[in-house]
Protein backbone atom coordinates (compact mmCIF):
# COMPACT_ATOMS: atom_id res chain seq x y z
CA UNK A 1 0.00 0.00 0.00
CA UNK A 2 1.14 3.38 -1.06
CA UNK A 3 0.84 6.62 1.53
CA UNK A 4 1.07 10.15 1.37
CA UNK A 5 3.21 11.56 4.34
CA UNK A 6 3.66 14.78 5.70
CA UNK A 7 6.69 14.79 7.97
CA UNK A 8 8.24 17.79 9.79
CA UNK A 9 11.51 19.09 8.95
CA UNK A 10 12.71 17.17 12.40
CA UNK A 11 10.89 13.68 12.29
CA UNK A 12 13.72 11.76 14.22
CA UNK A 13 11.92 9.76 17.28
CA UNK A 14 15.11 8.86 18.57
CA UNK A 15 15.01 12.00 20.66
CA UNK A 16 12.11 9.95 22.05
CA UNK A 17 14.03 7.26 22.63
CA UNK A 18 12.74 5.04 19.68
CA UNK A 19 15.23 3.48 17.55
CA UNK A 20 15.27 2.18 13.97
CA UNK A 21 10.65 2.77 13.94
CA UNK A 22 9.17 2.71 10.59
CA UNK A 23 7.16 5.94 11.42
CA UNK A 24 4.27 6.55 9.38
CA UNK A 25 3.78 10.61 9.61
CA UNK A 26 0.27 12.13 9.35
CA UNK A 27 -1.31 9.94 7.28
CA UNK A 28 -4.91 10.71 5.61
CA UNK A 29 -7.48 9.33 7.59
CA UNK A 30 -8.08 7.55 4.60
CA UNK A 31 -5.35 5.56 4.75
CA UNK A 32 -5.31 5.07 8.23
CA UNK A 33 -8.81 3.38 7.43
CA UNK A 34 -7.37 0.65 4.80
CA UNK A 35 -4.48 -0.27 6.85
CA UNK A 36 -6.93 -0.90 10.17
CA UNK A 37 -8.99 -2.49 7.27
CA UNK A 38 -6.21 -4.43 5.68
CA UNK A 39 -4.63 -5.48 8.64
CA UNK A 40 -8.29 -7.10 10.69
CA UNK A 41 -8.15 -4.16 12.95
CA UNK A 42 -11.38 -3.19 11.69
CA UNK A 43 -14.57 -3.27 9.66
CA UNK A 44 -16.36 -0.83 7.11
CA UNK A 45 -19.70 -0.25 8.57
CA UNK A 46 -22.89 0.55 6.28
CA UNK A 47 -22.33 4.14 6.89
CA UNK A 48 -18.80 4.22 5.95
CA UNK A 49 -17.17 4.77 9.14
CA UNK A 50 -14.92 2.29 10.26
CA UNK A 51 -15.90 0.03 13.52
CA UNK A 52 -12.98 -1.18 15.75
CA UNK A 53 -13.02 -3.06 19.20
CA UNK A 54 -10.61 -1.20 22.01
CA UNK A 55 -9.94 -4.50 23.72
CA UNK A 56 -9.99 -5.39 27.31
CA UNK A 57 -11.02 -1.71 28.14
CA UNK A 58 -13.48 0.06 27.03
CA UNK A 59 -13.84 2.97 29.60
CA UNK A 60 -11.24 5.11 31.76
CA UNK A 61 -9.36 3.51 34.19
CA UNK A 62 -9.20 6.28 37.12
CA UNK A 63 -7.50 4.31 39.64
CA UNK A 64 -4.89 3.66 37.03
CA UNK A 65 -4.03 7.74 35.90
CA UNK A 66 -1.12 9.08 37.60
CA UNK A 67 1.01 12.63 37.67
CA UNK A 68 4.25 12.70 38.13
CA UNK A 69 5.34 14.85 41.40
CA UNK A 70 7.99 17.32 40.59
CA UNK A 71 8.93 20.73 41.71
CA UNK A 72 6.10 21.87 39.45
CA UNK A 73 3.32 19.94 40.93
CA UNK A 74 4.46 18.57 44.82
CA UNK A 75 2.82 22.37 45.77
CA UNK A 76 0.11 22.36 43.15
CA UNK A 77 -1.85 19.29 42.61
CA UNK A 78 -4.64 18.40 44.91
CA UNK A 79 -3.11 15.04 45.84
CA UNK A 80 -5.33 11.99 46.73
CA UNK A 81 -7.33 9.60 45.29
CA UNK A 82 -7.94 11.35 42.10
CA UNK A 83 -4.35 12.64 41.46
CA UNK A 84 -2.14 9.65 42.37
CA UNK A 85 1.60 10.66 42.81
CA UNK A 86 3.67 8.95 40.44
CA UNK A 87 7.59 8.93 41.09
CA UNK A 88 9.68 10.64 38.70
CA UNK A 89 12.76 8.19 38.31
CA UNK A 90 10.11 5.45 38.14
CA UNK A 91 8.19 7.26 34.97
CA UNK A 92 11.94 7.71 33.22
CA UNK A 93 12.36 3.92 33.74
CA UNK A 94 9.12 3.09 32.47
CA UNK A 95 9.25 5.50 29.36
CA UNK A 96 12.57 3.98 28.76
CA UNK A 97 10.71 0.09 28.53
CA UNK A 98 8.00 1.71 26.32
CA UNK A 99 10.26 3.29 23.87
CA UNK A 100 12.40 -0.22 23.53
CA UNK A 101 9.05 -2.20 23.24
CA UNK A 102 8.07 0.49 20.34
CA UNK A 103 11.38 0.41 18.57
CA UNK A 104 12.19 -1.46 15.37
CA UNK A 105 8.45 -1.24 14.95
CA UNK A 106 5.84 0.35 12.38
CA UNK A 107 4.44 3.66 14.61
CA UNK A 108 2.03 6.20 13.49
CA UNK A 109 2.87 9.61 14.21
CA UNK A 110 0.35 12.46 14.27
CA UNK A 111 0.98 16.75 14.79
CA UNK A 112 -1.62 18.07 15.76
CA UNK A 113 -2.80 21.20 18.61
CA UNK A 114 -4.94 21.76 21.05
CA UNK A 115 -6.98 25.30 22.12
CA UNK A 116 -8.75 27.15 19.12
CA UNK A 117 -7.50 30.61 20.88
CA UNK A 118 -4.22 31.23 19.51
CA UNK A 119 -2.87 32.73 22.45
CA UNK A 120 -2.88 29.52 24.16
CA UNK A 121 -2.16 26.58 21.48
CA UNK A 122 -0.75 23.89 22.89
CA UNK A 123 0.93 22.00 19.55
CA UNK A 124 1.15 18.29 20.22
CA UNK A 125 3.04 15.53 19.26
CA UNK A 126 0.53 11.45 19.31
CA UNK A 127 3.30 8.84 18.65
CA UNK A 128 0.99 5.68 17.97
CA UNK A 129 1.21 1.90 18.28
CA UNK A 130 -1.82 1.24 16.49
CA UNK A 131 -3.59 2.96 13.06
CA UNK A 132 -6.95 3.40 14.37
CA UNK A 133 -5.64 5.22 17.22
CA UNK A 134 -3.57 7.90 15.38
CA UNK A 135 -7.12 8.38 13.15
CA UNK A 136 -8.75 8.92 16.70
CA UNK A 137 -5.81 11.76 17.50
CA UNK A 138 -6.73 13.19 14.09
CA UNK A 139 -10.60 13.57 14.99
CA UNK A 140 -10.39 14.55 17.99
CA UNK A 141 -7.67 17.22 17.99
CA UNK A 142 -7.77 20.60 16.32
CA UNK A 143 -5.13 19.96 12.71
CA UNK A 144 -2.48 22.06 11.26
CA UNK A 145 -2.37 23.00 7.76
CA UNK A 146 0.62 21.46 5.56
CA UNK A 147 2.48 24.23 6.18
CA UNK A 148 1.96 24.33 9.61
CA UNK A 149 3.49 20.65 9.85
CA UNK A 150 6.44 21.29 7.60
CA UNK A 151 8.23 23.23 11.12
CA UNK A 152 5.86 21.85 13.36
CA UNK A 153 7.93 21.27 17.34
CA UNK A 154 5.40 19.96 20.02
CA UNK A 155 5.04 21.32 23.35
CA UNK A 156 4.20 17.84 24.26
CA UNK A 157 4.11 14.38 23.39
CA UNK A 158 2.33 11.90 24.03
CA UNK A 159 3.55 7.76 23.81
CA UNK A 160 0.30 5.34 22.93
CA UNK A 161 1.26 1.68 23.70
CA UNK A 162 -1.93 -0.82 23.52
CA UNK A 163 -0.13 -3.89 23.17
CA UNK A 164 2.90 -2.62 26.76
CA UNK A 165 2.04 -3.72 29.55
CA UNK A 166 4.04 -2.69 32.96
CA UNK A 167 4.73 -4.90 35.57
CA UNK A 168 3.09 -3.64 38.53
CA UNK A 169 5.67 -4.22 41.32
CA UNK A 170 8.43 -3.10 39.18
CA UNK A 171 7.25 -0.21 37.21
CA UNK A 172 5.72 1.40 40.33
CA UNK A 173 1.90 1.20 38.82
CA UNK A 174 -1.37 -0.46 39.81
CA UNK A 175 -1.71 -2.78 37.19
CA UNK A 176 -0.61 -3.47 33.94
CA UNK A 177 -2.32 -0.55 32.01
CA UNK A 178 -1.70 2.87 33.12
CA UNK A 179 -1.88 6.75 31.86
CA UNK A 180 0.46 9.05 33.60
CA UNK A 181 1.44 13.04 32.93
CA UNK A 182 4.70 14.55 33.64
CA UNK A 183 4.41 18.05 33.24
CA UNK A 184 7.99 18.89 33.74
CA UNK A 185 8.99 16.62 30.60
CA UNK A 186 5.23 18.15 28.83
CA UNK A 187 4.77 14.11 28.29
CA UNK A 188 2.31 11.86 28.46
CA UNK A 189 2.83 7.99 28.29
CA UNK A 190 -0.53 5.40 28.16
CA UNK A 191 -0.08 1.40 27.80
CA UNK A 192 -1.90 -1.34 28.27
CA UNK A 193 -4.86 -0.25 27.05
CA UNK A 194 -6.43 0.80 23.99
CA UNK A 195 -9.32 2.91 24.96
CA UNK A 196 -8.58 5.82 22.85
CA UNK A 197 -10.66 8.12 25.21
CA UNK A 198 -7.33 8.39 27.84
CA UNK A 199 -5.16 10.18 24.85
CA UNK A 200 -7.89 12.89 25.18
CA UNK A 201 -8.63 12.95 28.67
CA UNK A 202 -4.71 12.79 29.00
CA UNK A 203 -4.28 16.22 27.62
CA UNK A 204 -7.74 17.41 29.10
CA UNK A 205 -5.84 16.84 32.20
CA UNK A 206 -2.88 18.55 31.16
CA UNK A 207 -4.62 22.04 30.34
CA UNK A 208 -6.18 21.80 33.54
CA UNK A 209 -3.33 22.21 35.39
CA UNK A 210 -1.48 24.62 32.54
CA UNK A 211 -4.33 27.10 32.04
CA UNK A 212 -5.87 28.12 35.69
CA UNK A 213 -2.52 27.74 37.66
CA UNK A 214 -0.22 29.35 34.66
CA UNK A 215 -2.28 31.29 32.27
CA UNK A 216 -5.58 32.72 34.24
CA UNK A 217 -7.86 30.93 31.52
CA UNK A 218 -10.82 29.24 33.31
CA UNK A 219 -10.48 25.49 31.91
CA UNK A 220 -14.06 23.51 32.04
CA UNK A 221 -15.57 20.26 30.93
CA UNK A 222 -18.72 21.52 29.44
CA UNK A 223 -20.12 21.91 25.97
CA UNK A 224 -21.17 25.13 24.16
CA UNK A 225 -22.38 26.08 21.41
CA UNK A 226 -23.92 29.90 19.99
CA UNK A 227 -27.27 31.31 18.58
CA UNK A 228 -27.60 33.88 15.58
CA UNK A 229 -27.34 36.58 18.41
CA UNK A 230 -24.11 35.57 18.89
CA UNK A 231 -25.05 34.19 22.79
CA UNK A 232 -23.09 31.31 23.92
CA UNK A 233 -24.20 28.70 26.26
CA UNK A 234 -22.39 26.20 28.12
CA UNK A 235 -23.54 22.40 29.56
CA UNK A 236 -21.41 21.09 32.24
CA UNK A 237 -21.79 17.51 33.02
CA UNK A 238 -20.08 14.04 33.28
CA UNK A 239 -19.99 11.60 30.42
CA UNK A 240 -23.72 10.47 30.01
CA UNK A 241 -25.53 12.75 31.10
CA UNK A 242 -26.16 14.86 27.56
CA UNK A 243 -23.39 17.43 26.97
CA UNK A 244 -22.73 15.98 23.23
CA UNK A 245 -26.34 15.30 22.71
CA UNK A 246 -28.03 18.70 23.81
CA UNK A 247 -25.17 21.06 22.67
CA UNK A 248 -25.79 19.48 18.93
CA UNK A 249 -28.54 21.50 18.30
CA UNK A 250 -29.76 22.44 14.42
CA UNK A 251 -30.84 26.01 15.81
CA UNK A 252 -27.47 26.80 17.31
CA UNK A 253 -23.83 26.97 16.03
CA UNK A 254 -21.92 24.22 18.04
CA UNK A 255 -18.50 25.40 19.37
CA UNK A 256 -17.11 22.28 20.87
CA UNK A 257 -18.68 19.10 22.84
CA UNK A 258 -16.63 18.59 25.96
CA UNK A 259 -13.53 21.01 26.59
CA UNK A 260 -13.46 24.38 26.77
CA UNK A 261 -11.16 27.64 28.61
CA UNK A 262 -12.93 31.08 29.34
CA UNK A 263 -10.35 33.79 29.14
CA UNK A 264 -9.46 36.88 31.03
CA UNK A 265 -11.15 38.99 28.39
CA UNK A 266 -13.90 36.96 27.91
CA UNK A 267 -13.60 34.53 25.10
CA UNK A 268 -14.79 30.84 25.10
CA UNK A 269 -12.72 28.47 23.17
CA UNK A 270 -12.79 24.40 22.00
CA UNK A 271 -9.75 22.59 23.49
CA UNK A 272 -10.69 19.96 20.48
CA UNK A 273 -11.48 19.58 16.67
CA UNK A 274 -13.37 16.61 17.21
CA UNK A 275 -16.66 15.21 19.17
CA UNK A 276 -16.25 11.89 21.02
CA UNK A 277 -19.78 10.73 21.15
CA UNK A 278 -21.74 7.91 22.83
CA UNK A 279 -23.95 5.93 20.76
CA UNK A 280 -25.79 3.36 22.85
CA UNK A 281 -28.96 3.63 21.78
CA UNK A 282 -28.59 6.11 19.19
CA UNK A 283 -31.03 6.80 16.72
CA UNK A 284 -31.54 9.74 13.79
CA UNK A 285 -34.77 10.73 14.83
CA UNK A 286 -33.45 11.62 18.61
CA UNK A 287 -30.06 12.97 17.16
CA UNK A 288 -29.85 13.66 13.90
CA UNK A 289 -26.79 15.40 13.63
CA UNK A 290 -24.52 12.79 15.55
CA UNK A 291 -26.10 10.08 13.44
CA UNK A 292 -25.40 11.83 10.40
CA UNK A 293 -21.84 12.16 11.34
CA UNK A 294 -20.81 8.56 11.55
CA UNK A 295 -19.85 8.61 7.69
CA UNK A 296 -16.29 8.02 6.50
CA UNK A 297 -13.41 9.59 8.78
CA UNK A 298 -15.65 8.36 11.80
CA UNK A 299 -14.52 6.07 14.27
CA UNK A 300 -17.01 3.68 15.65
CA UNK A 301 -15.80 1.56 19.41
CA UNK A 302 -17.46 -1.31 20.28
CA UNK A 303 -20.54 -1.49 18.59
CA UNK A 304 -21.71 -4.54 17.49
CA UNK A 305 -23.95 -5.33 13.75
CA UNK A 306 -27.29 -6.78 12.78
CA UNK A 307 -26.91 -9.96 12.35
CA UNK A 308 -26.03 -10.47 8.52
CA UNK A 309 -24.37 -7.11 7.55
CA UNK A 310 -22.79 -4.42 8.92
CA UNK A 311 -25.32 -1.53 10.00
CA UNK A 312 -24.75 -0.69 13.36
CA UNK A 313 -27.00 -1.81 16.18
CA UNK A 314 -26.58 1.15 18.65
CA UNK A 315 -29.18 -0.70 20.96
CA UNK A 316 -26.80 -3.61 21.98
CA UNK A 317 -24.62 -2.75 24.73
CA UNK A 318 -23.30 -6.53 25.29
CA UNK A 319 -19.68 -5.13 25.08
CA UNK A 320 -20.07 -2.32 26.65
CA UNK A 321 -22.82 0.54 27.53
CA UNK A 322 -19.90 3.32 26.73
CA UNK A 323 -20.20 2.62 22.48
CA UNK A 324 -19.05 5.57 21.07
CA UNK A 325 -17.87 7.53 18.13
CA UNK A 326 -15.45 10.26 17.52
CA UNK A 327 -15.33 12.28 14.11
CA UNK A 328 -13.89 15.88 12.88
CA UNK A 329 -16.21 18.40 14.40
CA UNK A 330 -16.75 19.70 10.15
CA UNK A 331 -18.72 16.38 10.46
CA UNK A 332 -21.73 18.42 12.19
CA UNK A 333 -23.27 20.97 9.77
CA UNK A 334 -24.15 23.71 12.28
CA UNK A 335 -20.71 24.35 13.22
CA UNK A 336 -18.43 27.62 14.77
CA UNK A 337 -15.51 28.71 12.62
CA UNK A 338 -13.39 29.15 14.64
CA UNK A 339 -14.51 27.38 17.76
CA UNK A 340 -15.23 30.41 19.85
CA UNK A 341 -17.21 32.76 21.17
CA UNK A 342 -18.33 35.19 23.80
CA UNK A 343 -19.66 35.46 27.53
CA UNK A 344 -22.30 33.24 27.86
CA UNK A 345 -25.77 33.95 28.84
CA UNK A 346 -26.80 30.83 30.23
CA UNK A 347 -24.69 27.94 31.33
CA UNK A 348 -26.11 24.54 32.80
CA UNK A 349 -25.38 22.03 35.02
CA UNK A 350 -26.49 18.49 33.63
CA UNK A 351 -27.06 16.13 36.43
CA UNK A 352 -28.42 12.44 35.94
CA UNK A 353 -29.90 11.76 38.92
CA UNK A 354 -30.12 8.09 39.69
CA UNK A 355 -32.65 9.00 42.29
CA UNK A 356 -35.35 10.60 40.47
CA UNK A 357 -36.04 13.47 43.12
CA UNK A 358 -34.50 16.63 41.57
CA UNK A 359 -36.52 18.47 39.16
CA UNK A 360 -35.79 18.42 35.60
CA UNK A 361 -35.24 22.17 35.51
CA UNK A 362 -34.20 24.95 37.95
CA UNK A 363 -32.98 28.11 38.28
CA UNK A 364 -29.68 28.21 40.55
CA UNK A 365 -28.96 31.66 42.49
CA UNK A 366 -25.28 32.33 42.47
CA UNK A 367 -24.24 30.66 46.11
CA UNK A 368 -26.48 27.28 44.61
CA UNK A 369 -24.64 27.57 41.26
CA UNK A 370 -21.13 27.47 43.33
CA UNK A 371 -22.59 24.45 45.37
CA UNK A 372 -23.60 22.35 43.08
CA UNK A 373 -20.42 23.07 40.49
CA UNK A 374 -18.33 21.95 43.34
CA UNK A 375 -20.47 19.13 44.37
CA UNK A 376 -20.67 18.00 41.05
CA UNK A 377 -23.40 15.10 41.22
CA UNK A 378 -24.57 12.55 39.14
CA UNK A 379 -24.75 8.64 38.64
CA UNK A 380 -21.70 7.42 37.14
CA UNK A 381 -23.52 6.07 33.88
CA UNK A 382 -23.10 2.35 32.91
CA UNK A 383 -19.85 1.83 30.70
CA UNK A 384 -18.15 5.35 30.97
CA UNK A 385 -15.57 3.84 33.93
CA UNK A 386 -14.05 0.16 33.98
CA UNK A 387 -16.41 -1.84 36.43
CA UNK A 388 -19.66 0.18 36.08
CA UNK A 389 -22.58 -1.95 34.68
CA UNK A 390 -25.50 0.79 36.24
CA UNK A 391 -25.68 3.86 37.31
CA UNK A 392 -24.04 4.91 41.01
CA UNK A 393 -24.56 7.82 42.73
CA UNK A 394 -21.47 9.85 42.65
CA UNK A 395 -20.57 13.16 43.58
CA UNK A 396 -17.53 14.62 40.78
CA UNK A 397 -16.48 18.33 41.71
CA UNK A 398 -16.52 20.57 38.89
CA UNK A 399 -18.49 17.96 37.04
CA UNK A 400 -14.87 16.52 35.96
CA UNK A 401 -12.78 15.66 39.16
CA UNK A 402 -11.16 12.93 37.34
CA UNK A 403 -9.29 15.37 35.11
CA UNK A 404 -8.68 18.05 37.61
CA UNK A 405 -4.93 18.51 38.90
CA UNK A 406 -6.08 21.45 41.01
CA UNK A 407 -8.14 21.54 43.96
CA UNK A 408 -11.46 22.08 42.97
CA UNK A 409 -12.18 25.72 45.23
CA UNK A 410 -10.24 26.73 42.10
CA UNK A 411 -11.87 26.07 39.29
CA UNK A 412 -14.88 26.88 41.84
CA UNK A 413 -13.53 30.06 42.51
CA UNK A 414 -12.92 31.37 38.72
CA UNK A 415 -16.02 30.03 37.70
CA UNK A 416 -18.42 32.09 40.54
CA UNK A 417 -16.19 35.22 39.46
CA UNK A 418 -16.97 35.06 35.67
CA UNK A 419 -20.89 33.81 36.34
CA UNK A 420 -21.07 37.36 38.60
CA UNK A 421 -19.13 39.41 36.14
CA UNK A 422 -21.06 37.89 33.24
CA UNK A 423 -24.31 38.36 35.03
CA UNK A 424 -25.24 34.87 33.13
CA UNK A 425 -28.54 32.82 34.23
CA UNK A 426 -27.65 28.93 35.73
CA UNK A 427 -29.39 26.22 35.55
CA UNK A 428 -30.10 22.59 36.83
CA UNK A 429 -30.53 19.82 34.40
CA UNK A 430 -31.67 16.71 35.46
CA UNK A 431 -31.14 14.49 32.27
CA UNK A 432 -31.66 11.39 34.14
CA UNK A 433 -35.02 9.53 36.40
CA UNK A 434 -38.82 10.56 37.24
CA UNK A 435 -41.29 9.23 38.71
CA UNK A 436 -39.04 7.00 40.80
CA UNK A 437 -35.28 5.76 40.90
CA UNK A 438 -33.46 4.27 38.51
CA UNK A 439 -35.21 0.35 38.44
CA UNK A 440 -39.06 2.39 38.92
CA UNK A 441 -39.29 5.20 36.69
CA UNK A 442 -38.37 6.61 33.33
CA UNK A 443 -35.61 8.12 32.19
CA UNK A 444 -36.68 11.96 31.12
CA UNK A 445 -37.89 11.77 27.88
CA UNK A 446 -35.40 14.05 25.52
CA UNK A 447 -37.31 16.08 23.88
CA UNK A 448 -38.45 17.40 26.99
CA UNK A 449 -35.18 18.34 28.20
CA UNK A 450 -34.60 19.83 24.62
CA UNK A 451 -37.72 21.83 24.98
CA UNK A 452 -36.50 23.28 28.42
CA UNK A 453 -33.49 24.28 27.22
CA UNK A 454 -34.72 25.61 24.21
CA UNK A 455 -37.29 27.96 26.52
CA UNK A 456 -34.54 29.27 28.98
CA UNK A 457 -32.05 30.43 26.26
CA UNK A 458 -34.46 32.14 24.46
CA UNK A 459 -36.47 33.33 27.37
CA UNK A 460 -39.39 31.95 27.44
CA UNK A 461 -38.88 31.11 31.18
CA UNK A 462 -38.18 35.09 32.46
CA UNK A 463 -41.73 35.63 33.37
CA UNK A 464 -43.00 32.75 34.37
CA UNK A 465 -44.06 31.50 37.64
CA UNK A 466 -41.91 29.55 39.88
CA UNK A 467 -42.16 26.87 43.32
CA UNK A 468 -38.96 26.63 45.29
CA UNK A 469 -38.47 22.85 46.39
CA UNK A 470 -38.78 22.17 49.87
CA UNK A 471 -35.61 20.58 50.45
CA UNK A 472 -32.67 21.80 47.82
CA UNK A 473 -34.61 25.35 47.68
CA UNK A 474 -34.42 25.08 44.08
CA UNK A 475 -36.58 27.10 41.72
CA UNK A 476 -38.67 24.88 39.81
CA UNK A 477 -41.01 26.85 36.68
CA UNK A 478 -44.27 25.99 36.76
CA UNK A 479 -44.50 26.08 33.10
CA UNK A 480 -42.87 25.69 30.14
CA UNK A 481 -43.87 25.17 26.59
CA UNK A 482 -43.89 22.11 25.10
CA UNK A 483 -43.68 20.02 28.45
CA UNK A 484 -45.94 18.75 30.68
CA UNK A 485 -46.59 20.50 33.38
CA UNK A 486 -47.10 17.56 36.18
CA UNK A 487 -43.50 16.76 35.11
CA UNK A 488 -41.50 20.15 36.23
CA UNK A 489 -42.41 19.80 40.28
CA UNK A 490 -40.72 15.76 40.67
CA UNK A 491 -42.42 14.82 43.17
CA UNK A 492 -45.67 15.31 41.17
CA UNK A 493 -44.39 12.38 39.53
CA UNK A 494 -44.38 10.09 42.17
CA UNK A 495 -47.35 7.53 42.86
CA UNK A 496 -46.19 7.37 47.01
CA UNK A 497 -45.42 11.36 48.39
CA UNK A 498 -43.84 9.76 51.63
CA UNK A 499 -41.23 7.65 49.61
CA UNK A 500 -40.46 10.85 47.26
CA UNK A 501 -39.93 12.73 50.75
CA UNK A 502 -37.61 10.20 52.15
CA UNK A 503 -35.65 9.81 48.75
CA UNK A 504 -35.37 13.40 48.69
CA UNK A 505 -34.24 14.01 52.43
CA UNK A 506 -31.46 10.74 51.98
CA UNK A 507 -29.97 12.65 48.48
CA UNK A 508 -30.05 15.85 50.56
CA UNK A 509 -27.70 14.25 53.36
CA UNK A 510 -25.38 13.07 50.88
CA UNK A 511 -25.02 16.11 49.46
CA UNK A 512 -24.50 18.27 52.65
CA UNK A 513 -22.14 15.24 53.88
CA UNK A 514 -20.05 14.94 50.66
CA UNK A 515 -19.67 19.11 50.89
CA UNK A 516 -18.01 19.11 54.26
CA UNK A 517 -14.69 18.46 52.62
CA UNK A 518 -15.17 21.64 51.05
CA UNK A 519 -16.91 23.79 53.80
CA UNK A 520 -14.03 25.33 55.41
CA UNK A 521 -12.87 27.12 51.64
CA UNK A 522 -16.43 28.09 51.14
CA UNK A 523 -18.61 31.42 51.96
CA UNK A 524 -21.73 32.08 53.39
CA UNK A 525 -23.45 32.52 50.14
CA UNK A 526 -22.26 28.79 48.88
CA UNK A 527 -23.02 27.52 52.58
CA UNK A 528 -26.85 28.83 51.67
CA UNK A 529 -26.94 27.01 48.44
CA UNK A 530 -26.85 23.89 50.15
CA UNK A 531 -30.30 21.54 50.68
CA UNK A 532 -31.95 23.12 53.52
CA UNK A 533 -32.95 19.71 55.20
CA UNK A 534 -30.55 17.59 56.94
CA UNK A 535 -33.10 15.51 57.88
CA UNK A 536 -33.33 12.63 60.12
CA UNK A 537 -33.89 8.77 57.85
Amino acid sequence: MNFTEIKPENSNLEKYGIREAKALWNLSPSDLEAISIDRGMAVRSASGAIAIDTGEFTGRSPKDRFIVEDELTKDAVWWGDINIKFDSKKFDKLNSKIADYLSGKEVFVRDVYACADERYKMKIRVINELPWSNMFANNMFLRPSEEELKDFEPDWVIVNAPGFMANAEEDGTRQHNFAILNFTEQMAIIGGTGYTGEIKKGIFSALNFILPHQKEVLSMHCSANVGEEGDTALFFGLSGTGKTTLSADPNRKLIGDDEHGWTKDNVIFNFEGGCYAKVIDLSEEKEPDIFKAIKPGALLENITFNEGGNTVNYEDGSKTENTRVSYPIEHINNIQVPSLGKNPKNIFFLTCDAYGVLPPISKLTPGQAAFHFISGYTAKVAGTEAGITEPQVAFSACFGAPFMPLHPTKYADMLSKKMKDANVNVWLINTGWSAGPYGVGKRMKLKYTRAMITEAINGGLDNVDFTEHEIFGLNMPNSCSNVPDDILNPKNTWADKAAYDKTASELANKFNANFKKFSDNASAEILAGAPRLTAKV
